[in-house]
């Protein structure tokens, strides 16, 4: 039999004008999901038509033996305006294949005639039984597929029988390949939704990930029930915002089919600014911003890329003797969830009525890394109307969120929550960010993502890879509160939202709302607020010479404090590579960290030289005066001459508080204040200055079994010396007798009063002590004791940096040897890292720097006298 040539001149011109009134209905009403159906339509009569003119000379036996089939995208009905057209030429054996190939040759060259793109097949019924794992895209092809025409019998036979039996013998092959070839493509692209110029098709979150909704749903129904679905539409629709996204993606390819006249699915930076302008796939007709309608993408693809990486964990994995045993579910107590195989799932019967066992499961993702399954998410989705009648606040909600922000999986924590709506109802303030677009080149993702990823950054430094990293890591087991530090990050850019408002202003609002929420004390209040505040400022030093010493002053002042220096370094280095994969270079990343020691170095050995001068700034003066109406006369004499540190580090209230104990001083010399700080205590000293202050207030501290971990001593122009010692209540005194604390802060201030020689017997006798309940321990760690000198750093002092074991009395003992030697501490900055003390000391004699022969006469007392506080034998 011989090709013969259809007559398709009326087709031709019948397929261009129906197309032609197909995109004339598109462009009036922006429907991609009727175009494409529409055309599905078209191209059914069309190659029904082709047939009927192929086959008509064709006797009615051979006719029997042979049908058509549309698979794939045509199968769906989804035909997109340029898409090829998959169909399959069915026949009963191979004598027929031979018989009516030059027919079936004749439809194929007649589609490229009349204009379609043909993707043909051509099958035996015995071939088609057969899986071939080389080319799954056929057998993917056949989960869609309609009969056009031909033998219906034949057709039957393959639905009913020959493609499900395939399915079924090859269950766990296709479903694994199936996998496989989306987590490839994922890989390919990243395994990120967040592309400047995203394939609509391909990308993660695209048509290809949407189609793995029902490809997974056909395969499970047929394993259970081992027949087709009665209606194959429910795969397609099973969830609103699924075929929302579904509907945005089918608009906006048909767009861009139309646009190039080709099957180009690539949404380039043109093409979204005129999809924006023809507000391609949004409910409201009109012109919109490129950034809103890109935000609109990323909130859909979002949706494909989720749900289709949940069906990639639930597929089984392959069986081995080992998982047989590990098939148990494991219940999570005090919830309706259970834990199977890393996945967490929900009773079918549970009912939700608060908020506390979900915000358990989500603690329990951060920390160990398991995700929910597509169930378990449907069901909270759907019950988030009754669980925002019982929303948390205060501590609880807090102690909630931070075990979620400390956990090494916070981020993926975070974006289920977001994702699922539970952090928007909980923190409606990160609503604003959702999706948001900050359209350039350079930003590579949606300022939610940005932030979940500055989250996922800092958690990293726990296994550094890179050299940089491994430096950046030493600084997080020395911050006090990363809890803060992660929380700062959380709401660093929800100012971002307020489009025409500097950014960090608008986040310090947002913030303060959310952090009231929490029941946050001013303390922690003003780090996370600073924090964000100041967010930008070493990405902005950067830009500047980092070795220019005038540059590193100005970051020193703004910053004010080592531990915020620390919490910014990390919080820069974290905001800085979550912008694109490559934002973050190795030569940046030195940078940050040289930036990083140069201010720590400044700040350490210039506290002396800068101090607060009233006429210089004044705006301090008001806001303390506005706390206290009258007083600025004596104000300003309180604040003259403090070193800028003391200032930085304090609360203004707590500025406040200092100022109205110093004015007490001629009825009481000593005056004390005693606060918790976090899980520490505080005793801040203030009296004039006399000799041996700070060493009685060490000893004191020491005899009563304080361990003290931090301090601080600074003095203004008048002489009014404001110590401050941080302190662990080693033997827990005060919190089980909290009679004790008045008796505790009389004892100390009768010691610092009294000054007598019995009072410091008293002391040394109750140190004595402690010393032999500490060497009858194990030192786990032995610290040799180090002595340096620098007289270079500051121009009115010399520092003495002692690190030495950290025993009791310590501080105490070198305050002795340092009085003894006429020695005058301008400021003091205590510190502890484990068993190992690093004490700096600024110190002037009779107004001038340390002479060398002074320096050589401490070395020699101060070691004699450390020897004697350590272990012997």
């Amino acid at each position: 039999m011989e090709t013969t040539a259809l007559v398709l001149d009326d087709l031709r011109e019948q397929y261009n004008q129906q197309m032609a009134l197909v995109r004339q209905t598109f462009d009036r009403t922006g429907d991609g999901t009727a175009a494409i159906r529409r055309r599905a339509s078209i191209v059914d009569r069309l190659m029904i038509e082709l047939w009927r003119r192929a086959f008509t000379a064709i006797s009615a036996d051979v006719n029997s033996r042979v049908a058509m089939l549309a698979l794939g995208g045509y199968g769906r009905k989804d035909l997109f305006p340029c898409s090829d057209i998959d169909v399959l030429f069915a026949f009963a054996d191979e004598d027929t294949e031979k018989t009516l190939r030059p027919a079936v040759r004749a439809i194929i060259q007649a589609m490229w005639d009349v204009g379609l793109r043909a993707s043909p097949n051509s099958r035996t019924i015995k071939e088609c039984s057969r899986f071939d794992p080389d080319n799954l895209e056929f057998t993917l092809a056949t989960f869609d597929h309609r009969f056009l025409a031909g033998n219906f019998v034949l057709y039957q036979k393959l639905h009913n029988e020959t493609i499900p039996g395939v399915i079924l013998s090859e269950w766990n092959d296709i479903a694994q390949k199936l996998g496989e070839l989306a987590r490839a493509r994922h890989a390919k692209y990243g395994n990120t939704i967040f592309h400047l110029e995203p394939n609509l098709k391909e990308c993660p979150g695209g048509l290809r990930d949407y189609n793995l909704a029902p490809w997974f749903a056909l395969l499970f129904h047929l394993k259970e029930n081992k027949e087709w679905p009665r209606q194959r539409s429910v795969f397609h629709s099973a969830h609103g915002d699924a075929e929302a996204a579904f509907d945005f993606f089918a608009s906006t390819r048909c767009f861009l089919h139309f646009r190039h006249s080709r099957d180009d699915n690539s949404l380039d930076w043109q093409s979204q600014d005129e999809a924006a302008a023809n507000s391609i796939g949004l409910e409201t007709r009109g012109t919109a911003d490129p950034a809103y309608w890109m935000r609109t993408y990323y909130r859909h693809a979002r949706t494909n890329y989720r749900r289709a990486v949940l069906l990639m964990e639930h597929l089984p994995a392959p069986v081995s003797f080992y998982k047989q045993f590990r098939k148990r579910r494991t219940p999570i107590t005090g919830t309706d969830f259970h834990l199977d195989q890393g996945r967490i799932d929900i009773s079918p019967t549970a009912q939700f009525t608060d908020t506390d066992a979900l915000l358990r499961v989500f603690a329990i993702i951060s920390n160990h890394g398991y995700t929910l399954t597509q169930a378990a998410e449907d069901r909270i989705t759907d019950a988030l109307p009754v669980l925002a009648i019982h929303i948390p606040e205060g501590p609880y909600l807090w102690n909630c969120l931070r075990e979620v922000l400390l956990g090494p999986h916070a981020a993926n924590a975070l974006r289920t929550m977001h994702a699922l709506g539970i952090l928007e109802m909980l923190l409606p303030e990160f609503h604003g960010i959702d999706a948001l677009v900050i359209r350039d080149s350079y930003h590579r993702y949606t300022v939610d993502e940005h932030t979940f990823l500055t989250i996922d950054n800092v958690h990293a430094l726990r296994r550094p890879l890179q050299d940089y990293e491994k430096r950046l890591g030493t600084l997080l087991p020395e911050i006090d509160r990363l809890d803060l530090l992660l929380l700062a990050l959380l709401l660093h850019d929800t100012g971002k939202a307020r489009r025409n408002a500097d950014h960090t202003t608008a986040s310090v609002e947002l913030a303060d709302s959310f952090l009231a929420r929490l029941d946050f004390d001013i303390e922690e209040r003003e780090i996370v607020r600073k924090l964000i505040r100041s967010h930008l400022e070493m990405s902005n030093a950067l830009r500047r010479d980092i070795f220019d010493s005038e540059n590193v002053h100005l970051l020193s002042e703004k910053i004010g404090s080592p531990m915020l220096l620390k919490m910014l370094t990390l919080m820069t280095y974290a905001d800085i590579k979550a912008v694109h994969p490559d934002a973050l270079t190795p030569w940046k990343a030195e940078n940050l960290w040289q930036l990083y020691m140069s201010t720590a170095n400044f700040m350490d050995r210039s506290v002396d030289e800068v101090r607060y001068h009233v006429d210089l700034d004044p705006t301090l003066l008001y806001r303390i005066g506005s706390m206290v109406p009258g007083r600025e006369k004596a104000i300003r004499q309180f604040l003259d001459g403090l070193p800028h540190r003391y200032l930085q580090t304090r609360l203004p209230e707590q500025i406040r508080n200092h100022f109205l104990l110093a004015t007490k001083l001629d009825w009481e010399p000593i005056q004390l204040e005693l606060r918790p700080i976090r899980q520490l205590l505080e005793l801040t000293v203030i009296a004039r200055d006399r000799r041996r202050l700070f060493a009685d207030v060490a000893g004191a501290l020491a005899a009563w079994g304080m361990n003290i971990v931090k301090a601080d001593a600074f003095s203004n122009d008048a002489g009014i010396i404001v110590d401050s010692f941080q302190f662990t209540d080693t033997f827990r005194t005060l919190e089980l007798n909290p009679e004790e604390k008045d008796r505790f802060v009389t004892n100390v201030r009768e010691i610092l009063s009294q000054g007598i020689t019995g009072t410091r017997d008293q002391i040394e006798q109750l140190l004595a002590n402690r010393r032999l309940a500490t060497r009858s321990g194990t030192v786990k760690v032995e610290v040799s004791t180090r002595l340096e000198f620098d007289s270079d750093s500051s121009s009115h002092s010399t520092l003495l940096q002692v690190v030495a074991q950290d025993t009791p009395g310590l501080l105490r003992q070198i305050a002795l040897v340092l009085h003894a030697h006429d020695c005058n501490i301008e400021v003091a900055l205590v510190d502890t890292e484990g068993e190992t003390a690093i004490d700096v000391f600024y110190l002037t004699q009779y107004g001038h720097k340390l002479s060398l022969e002074l320096q050589q006469s401490l070395v020699h007392h101060l070691k004699e006298a450390l020897n004697k506080l350590l272990p012997q034998g």
